[in-house]
Protein backbone atom coordinates (compact mmCIF):
# COMPACT_ATOMS: atom_id res chain seq x y z
CA UNK A 1 0.00 0.00 0.00
CA UNK A 2 0.97 3.62 0.60
CA UNK A 3 1.21 3.99 4.37
CA UNK A 4 4.17 1.66 4.86
CA UNK A 5 6.80 3.48 2.78
CA UNK A 6 9.86 1.24 3.01
CA UNK A 7 12.91 1.20 0.70
CA UNK A 8 13.65 -1.90 -1.38
CA UNK A 9 14.91 -5.05 0.30
CA UNK A 10 18.16 -6.73 -0.81
CA UNK A 11 16.08 -9.00 -3.07
CA UNK A 12 14.34 -5.93 -4.51
CA UNK A 13 17.67 -4.32 -5.38
CA UNK A 14 18.81 -7.51 -7.12
CA UNK A 15 15.57 -7.58 -9.13
CA UNK A 16 15.96 -3.89 -10.05
CA UNK A 17 19.56 -4.57 -11.19
CA UNK A 18 18.30 -7.44 -13.36
CA UNK A 19 15.59 -5.23 -14.87
CA UNK A 20 18.17 -2.50 -15.55
CA UNK A 21 20.43 -4.90 -17.44
CA UNK A 22 17.41 -6.26 -19.33
CA UNK A 23 16.43 -2.74 -20.44
CA UNK A 24 19.95 -1.37 -20.91
CA UNK A 25 19.68 -1.09 -24.72
CA UNK A 26 16.31 0.67 -24.74
CA UNK A 27 16.50 4.44 -25.20
CA UNK A 28 13.78 6.08 -23.16
CA UNK A 29 12.64 9.63 -23.81
CA UNK A 30 10.87 10.05 -20.46
CA UNK A 31 10.87 8.26 -17.09
CA UNK A 32 8.05 8.53 -14.58
CA UNK A 33 7.99 6.81 -11.21
CA UNK A 34 5.77 6.45 -8.20
CA UNK A 35 6.97 8.72 -5.41
CA UNK A 36 6.99 5.88 -2.87
CA UNK A 37 10.49 4.94 -1.67
CA UNK A 38 10.54 1.44 -3.14
CA UNK A 39 10.05 2.85 -6.64
CA UNK A 40 11.83 6.16 -6.10
CA UNK A 41 15.41 7.39 -5.70
CA UNK A 42 18.10 4.75 -5.08
CA UNK A 43 15.41 2.22 -5.91
CA UNK A 44 13.82 0.68 -8.99
CA UNK A 45 13.66 3.64 -11.39
CA UNK A 46 17.13 4.99 -10.52
CA UNK A 47 18.68 1.51 -10.67
CA UNK A 48 17.17 0.85 -14.12
CA UNK A 49 18.47 4.17 -15.47
CA UNK A 50 21.89 3.60 -13.89
CA UNK A 51 22.34 0.50 -16.08
CA UNK A 52 21.09 2.18 -19.27
CA UNK A 53 23.51 2.85 -22.14
CA UNK A 54 21.63 5.88 -23.45
CA UNK A 55 19.88 7.74 -20.66
CA UNK A 56 21.78 7.57 -17.37
CA UNK A 57 21.24 11.34 -16.96
CA UNK A 58 17.55 11.39 -17.87
CA UNK A 59 15.47 13.10 -15.18
CA UNK A 60 13.09 10.85 -13.27
CA UNK A 61 9.78 12.59 -12.66
CA UNK A 62 7.93 11.41 -9.56
CA UNK A 63 4.16 11.36 -9.61
CA UNK A 64 1.76 10.57 -6.76
CA UNK A 65 -0.76 9.25 -9.33
CA UNK A 66 1.51 6.21 -9.76
CA UNK A 67 1.38 5.17 -6.08
CA UNK A 68 0.23 1.71 -5.07
CA UNK A 69 -3.41 1.25 -4.14
CA UNK A 70 -4.15 2.51 -0.64
CA UNK A 71 -5.20 -0.36 1.65
CA UNK A 72 -6.20 1.59 4.78
CA UNK A 73 -6.33 -0.50 7.96
CA UNK A 74 -4.83 -3.51 6.13
CA UNK A 75 -1.52 -1.77 5.34
CA UNK A 76 1.52 -3.32 6.99
CA UNK A 77 -0.35 -6.54 7.70
CA UNK A 78 -0.07 -9.95 5.99
CA UNK A 79 -2.14 -10.68 2.88
CA UNK A 80 -3.94 -13.39 4.90
CA UNK A 81 -5.36 -10.63 7.14
CA UNK A 82 -6.72 -8.76 4.12
CA UNK A 83 -8.34 -11.95 2.85
CA UNK A 84 -9.86 -12.58 6.29
CA UNK A 85 -11.28 -9.02 6.34
CA UNK A 86 -12.80 -9.57 2.91
CA UNK A 87 -14.32 -12.92 3.94
CA UNK A 88 -15.82 -11.38 7.08
CA UNK A 89 -17.41 -8.70 4.88
CA UNK A 90 -18.78 -11.35 2.50
CA UNK A 91 -16.50 -10.18 -0.31
CA UNK A 92 -13.45 -11.40 -2.17
CA UNK A 93 -10.04 -9.88 -2.90
CA UNK A 94 -9.12 -7.80 -4.82
CA UNK A 95 -12.54 -6.09 -5.08
CA UNK A 96 -12.79 -5.72 -1.28
CA UNK A 97 -11.94 -2.25 0.06
CA UNK A 98 -10.66 -2.17 3.66
CA UNK A 99 -11.66 0.75 5.88
CA UNK A 100 -9.66 3.81 4.83
CA UNK A 101 -8.58 2.17 1.56
CA UNK A 102 -9.12 3.07 -2.09
CA UNK A 103 -11.81 1.42 -4.15
CA UNK A 104 -10.81 -0.17 -7.48
CA UNK A 105 -12.71 2.60 -9.26
CA UNK A 106 -10.65 5.24 -7.46
CA UNK A 107 -7.41 3.50 -8.43
CA UNK A 108 -8.56 3.23 -12.04
CA UNK A 109 -9.45 6.93 -12.08
CA UNK A 110 -5.88 7.75 -11.02
CA UNK A 111 -4.51 5.50 -13.76
CA UNK A 112 -6.83 7.05 -16.35
CA UNK A 113 -5.79 10.56 -15.34
CA UNK A 114 -2.08 9.70 -15.63
CA UNK A 115 -2.52 7.92 -18.98
CA UNK A 116 -4.38 10.90 -20.45
CA UNK A 117 -1.52 13.10 -19.24
CA UNK A 118 0.97 10.83 -21.11
CA UNK A 119 -1.10 11.01 -24.31
CA UNK A 120 -1.22 14.80 -24.08
CA UNK A 121 2.56 14.82 -23.59
CA UNK A 122 3.10 12.74 -26.74
CA UNK A 123 0.82 14.96 -28.84
CA UNK A 124 2.60 18.10 -27.64
CA UNK A 125 5.99 16.54 -28.43
CA UNK A 126 4.94 15.75 -31.99
CA UNK A 127 3.50 19.23 -32.47
CA UNK A 128 6.66 20.83 -31.12
CA UNK A 129 8.82 18.75 -33.47
CA UNK A 130 6.70 19.67 -36.48
CA UNK A 131 6.80 23.34 -35.55
CA UNK A 132 10.60 23.25 -35.25
CA UNK A 133 11.60 21.10 -38.22
CA UNK A 134 8.55 20.60 -40.42
CA UNK A 135 6.84 17.32 -41.24
CA UNK A 136 9.80 16.02 -43.27
CA UNK A 137 11.87 15.56 -40.11
CA UNK A 138 9.67 12.68 -38.89
CA UNK A 139 11.86 10.15 -40.68
CA UNK A 140 15.15 11.61 -39.50
CA UNK A 141 14.70 11.50 -35.73
CA UNK A 142 16.08 8.96 -33.29
CA UNK A 143 17.34 5.89 -35.13
CA UNK A 144 15.19 2.78 -34.84
CA UNK A 145 18.20 0.83 -33.54
CA UNK A 146 17.97 2.76 -30.26
CA UNK A 147 14.51 1.34 -29.59
CA UNK A 148 15.66 -2.28 -29.25
CA UNK A 149 13.21 -4.10 -27.03
CA UNK A 150 14.75 -7.26 -25.53
CA UNK A 151 11.50 -9.21 -25.46
CA UNK A 152 10.75 -8.98 -29.20
CA UNK A 153 11.88 -12.57 -29.68
CA UNK A 154 8.96 -13.58 -27.45
CA UNK A 155 6.42 -11.85 -29.70
CA UNK A 156 5.07 -12.32 -33.17
CA UNK A 157 6.16 -9.93 -35.92
CA UNK A 158 2.56 -8.86 -36.41
CA UNK A 159 2.41 -7.53 -32.86
CA UNK A 160 5.35 -5.21 -33.54
CA UNK A 161 4.62 -4.26 -37.14
CA UNK A 162 3.84 -0.64 -37.94
CA UNK A 163 2.25 1.26 -40.79
CA UNK A 164 5.36 1.23 -42.97
CA UNK A 165 5.55 -2.40 -43.96
CA UNK A 166 6.56 -3.87 -40.62
CA UNK A 167 9.85 -2.00 -40.19
CA UNK A 168 10.56 -0.02 -37.04
CA UNK A 169 9.45 3.57 -37.13
CA UNK A 170 10.59 6.55 -35.13
CA UNK A 171 8.68 6.94 -31.88
CA UNK A 172 7.51 10.33 -30.61
CA UNK A 173 7.95 9.15 -27.04
CA UNK A 174 9.29 5.98 -25.44
CA UNK A 175 8.18 6.23 -21.84
CA UNK A 176 9.32 4.12 -18.89
CA UNK A 177 6.76 4.04 -16.08
CA UNK A 178 7.75 2.48 -12.73
CA UNK A 179 4.80 1.73 -10.48
CA UNK A 180 3.29 -1.08 -8.37
CA UNK A 181 1.49 -4.40 -8.83
CA UNK A 182 -2.11 -3.74 -7.79
CA UNK A 183 -2.06 -0.29 -9.44
CA UNK A 184 -0.72 -1.67 -12.73
CA UNK A 185 -3.30 -4.47 -12.76
CA UNK A 186 -6.01 -1.80 -12.54
CA UNK A 187 -4.38 0.29 -15.27
CA UNK A 188 -4.19 -2.72 -17.59
CA UNK A 189 -7.84 -3.48 -16.77
CA UNK A 190 -8.70 0.06 -17.88
CA UNK A 191 -6.78 -0.45 -21.14
CA UNK A 192 -8.63 -3.69 -21.89
CA UNK A 193 -12.19 -2.95 -20.72
CA UNK A 194 -12.45 0.76 -21.53
CA UNK A 195 -10.00 1.30 -24.42
CA UNK A 196 -10.21 -2.10 -26.20
CA UNK A 197 -6.49 -2.80 -25.97
CA UNK A 198 -5.31 -5.52 -28.39
CA UNK A 199 -3.74 -8.39 -26.44
CA UNK A 200 -1.17 -11.04 -27.44
CA UNK A 201 -3.01 -14.07 -28.81
CA UNK A 202 -1.39 -16.46 -26.31
CA UNK A 203 -2.41 -14.47 -23.22
CA UNK A 204 -4.77 -16.28 -20.85
CA UNK A 205 -7.46 -14.66 -18.68
CA UNK A 206 -5.60 -15.69 -15.53
CA UNK A 207 -2.42 -14.00 -16.79
CA UNK A 208 -4.40 -10.85 -17.55
CA UNK A 209 -5.84 -10.66 -14.03
CA UNK A 210 -2.68 -11.65 -12.15
CA UNK A 211 -0.36 -9.18 -10.43
CA UNK A 212 3.01 -8.70 -12.12
CA UNK A 213 6.08 -10.14 -10.41
CA UNK A 214 8.38 -7.47 -8.95
CA UNK A 215 10.11 -5.68 -11.87
CA UNK A 216 7.92 -7.51 -14.38
CA UNK A 217 7.91 -5.62 -17.69
CA UNK A 218 4.83 -4.84 -19.77
CA UNK A 219 5.11 -3.11 -23.15
CA UNK A 220 2.29 -1.20 -24.82
CA UNK A 221 2.33 0.64 -28.15
CA UNK A 222 -0.01 3.64 -28.19
CA UNK A 223 -1.05 5.29 -31.46
CA UNK A 224 -2.87 8.59 -31.51
CA UNK A 225 -4.12 9.09 -35.06
CA UNK A 226 -3.94 12.78 -35.99
CA UNK A 227 -3.39 13.66 -32.35
CA UNK A 228 -6.82 12.31 -31.36
CA UNK A 229 -6.64 11.93 -27.57
CA UNK A 230 -10.13 10.45 -27.34
CA UNK A 231 -9.39 7.29 -29.36
CA UNK A 232 -5.96 5.89 -28.55
CA UNK A 233 -5.14 2.65 -30.37
CA UNK A 234 -3.40 0.41 -27.83
CA UNK A 235 -1.51 -2.82 -28.52
CA UNK A 236 -0.06 -4.93 -25.72
CA UNK A 237 3.22 -6.45 -26.95
CA UNK A 238 4.00 -8.33 -23.74
CA UNK A 239 2.58 -8.49 -20.25
CA UNK A 240 4.47 -9.04 -16.98
CA UNK A 241 7.60 -10.25 -18.81
CA UNK A 242 9.94 -11.78 -16.21
CA UNK A 243 12.60 -13.62 -18.21
CA UNK A 244 15.27 -11.37 -16.63
CA UNK A 245 14.53 -12.63 -13.11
Amino acid sequence: GQGVDEPLSATGFRQADAAGLFLSNVKFTHVFSSDLLRAKQASTAATILGKNKFCKDLEIKYDARLRERKYGVAEGRPLTDLKAMAKAAGEQCPSFTPSGGETLDEVRERAKDFFEFLCQLAVELEQKEQDMYGVASRSSGTSAEQFVFPWTNHCSEAELSSDNGGTSKTLDANVLVVSHGAYMRNWIGYFVSDLNCTLPTNLSKSQLSSVSPNTGVSHFIIKLENGNLLKPEITCVCLNQDSHL
